[in-house]
């Protein structure tokens, strides 16, 4: 889920950025800071939003910077238990679908794939179901729900399944809501 979280923060402003307008600076500081750091609590920092407030800086003995304490607001994408995404299937493997959810990746293991007995075809890097002939392959755009989430190594682990209602490559959506639609159109009766 993407979020708009407040932050307050000391950032270092090297020299360097001294010759900057001094919003500039401070706010080119947070983002060489903060942008692209996966953190458990906070997610992945994707955006420096804006800056609230700067408080008097200081100068530390040997460190020709200034310490500015700074209020500001990210924006970051943290995945969550339950949570409904649409992705790109990126890589087809025998055990299961990685799926690009934007700043992060996660995985379809082959159990979550279909309500079907589905096998994988190595030749062809697909998962096809037995009865439904259903395919999944890479560059399908899905809809999976986050069933588990985990933080080890500095990077989240996300596990998605498609077997649910609703879910799967958008193209099987599609082609259920079709049949649907054609199940509930009134009968004609012939005279």
């Amino acid at each position: 889920m993407y979020k708009i979280i407040s932050v307050d923060d000391k950032v270092r402003v090297s020299p360097s950025k001294f010759n900057m307008d001094f919003e500039k600076a401070v706010k080119s500081s947070l983002e060489d800071k903060w942008e692209g750091v996966i953190n458990p609590d906070l997610g992945v920092i994707l955006a420096v939003i804006s800056i609230e407030n700067i408080k008097e800086g200081r100068i530390f003995p040997g460190d020709g910077a200034i310490h500015y304490p700074v209020g500001f607001k990210l924006l970051t994408f943290i995945p969550e238990n339950h949570e409904l995404i649409k992705g790109n299937i990126i890589d087809v493997t025998e055990f299961g679908a990685f799926v690009n959810l934007g700043p992060l990746d996660g995985m379809i293991h082959v159990s979550q794939i279909m309500n079907d007995f589905v096998s994988f075809d190595e030749k062809k890097a697909v998962f096809v179901g037995r009865d439904s002939k259903r395919i999944l392959k890479e560059g399908d755009q899905v809809m999976a729900r986050i069933i588990s989430v985990s933080y080890a190594g500095n990077q989240f682990k996300i596990g998605l399944t498609t077997r649910q209602a609703g879910l799967g490559a958008l193209l099987w959506i599609d082609a259920d809501k079709k049949a649907a639609k054609k199940a509930a159109a009134p009968v004609k009766k012939k005279e």
